[in-house]
């Protein structure tokens, strides 16, 4: 009993000490996270499209993730009510991609078809879409879609898949972006980009950055470039219902 009375006291103490070390420090830079996904959930490819599956799997990554915001590519507009729920049903937005009419591009059921973006905060913010002045001879008219906020701005993309069109896009984007970026702005751009970082044949993606952007990829075509934010750890999921893996770049704030 003598002994269990010596120690005790020193028990507590380390107890108190490794609870009040857990705490971070005043103003200590939060995490954000940033998910990309491309789902392929349009029916028109066949080889990588899965029907609900996909979007249930899409959901299992998303809790385990557990981002700020989801950047989504290759979606039916009614997918974001699907995935909204597992980001806690915070803002979302949606820009379909167009036709060489102006019209929608439909998914086989109908929807529109394009990106998105879900945020896990529900602060509504200022929405901002538009096709790109460059585009492929193809019958899909590549968009971007943004939100403002007070204190962000994110922006969702798929770009061509013709590399020197895509590159195109790419310094497009960065370029709309940039003078919120140098004005203190944090600032977001992910997606699909159909370019790689220094590939052997092709266009290199790290070409189109700018100050102050860095960019952060899945080692193929996903990339999330950010500014005035921090850079923590890029994470990857496999998925076995679309043709890419998940994306997950841990900002700071």
């Amino acid at each position: 009993m003598r002994r269990l009375l010596i120690r005790l006291p020193f028990v507590i103490l380390i107890a108190a000490v490794s609870m009040v070390s857990v705490a971070p420090p005043a103003g200590a830079a939060q995490e954000y996270r940033v998910l990309q996904l491309n789902l392929c959930h349009s029916g028109v490819n066949t080889s990588c499209y899965n029907g609900a599956a996909t979007i249930q799997e899409a959901n299992a990554v998303i809790v385990a993730k557990q981002p700020q915001v989801v950047s989504l590519n290759e979606i039916c507009r009614n997918d974001l009510p699907q995935l909204a729920a597992a980001m806690g049903n915070g803002f979302s937005t949606f820009a379909p991609a167009r036709r060489p009419d102006g019209t929608p591009v439909r998914c086989t059921n109908g929807d529109e078809y394009g990106n998105g973006l879900i945020f896990r905060s529900t602060a509504v913010g200022a929405v901002t879409s538009g096709v790109y002045a460059t585009q492929d001879s193809g019958s899909e008219k590549r968009v971007y879609v943004c939100a403002e906020f007070t204190d962000l701005i994110g922006c969702s993309t798929h770009l061509s898949t013709t590399g020197s069109v895509a590159m195109a896009q790419c310094k497009s984007a960065i370029a709309m972006l940039r003078d919120k970026a140098l004005a203190g702005k944090p600032t977001f751009l992910a997606g699909d980009f159909n370019l790689k970082y220094a590939p052997l044949i092709g266009p290199n993606v790290q070409d189109c950055n700018a100050s102050p952007f860095f960019r952060k990829g899945d080692g193929s075509v996903q990339h999330v470039f950010a500014a005035n934010m921090g850079y923590a750890r890029t994470e990857t999921v496999g998925m076995r219902y679309t043709d890419h893996p998940a994306l997950q770049v841990v900002l700071t704030r």
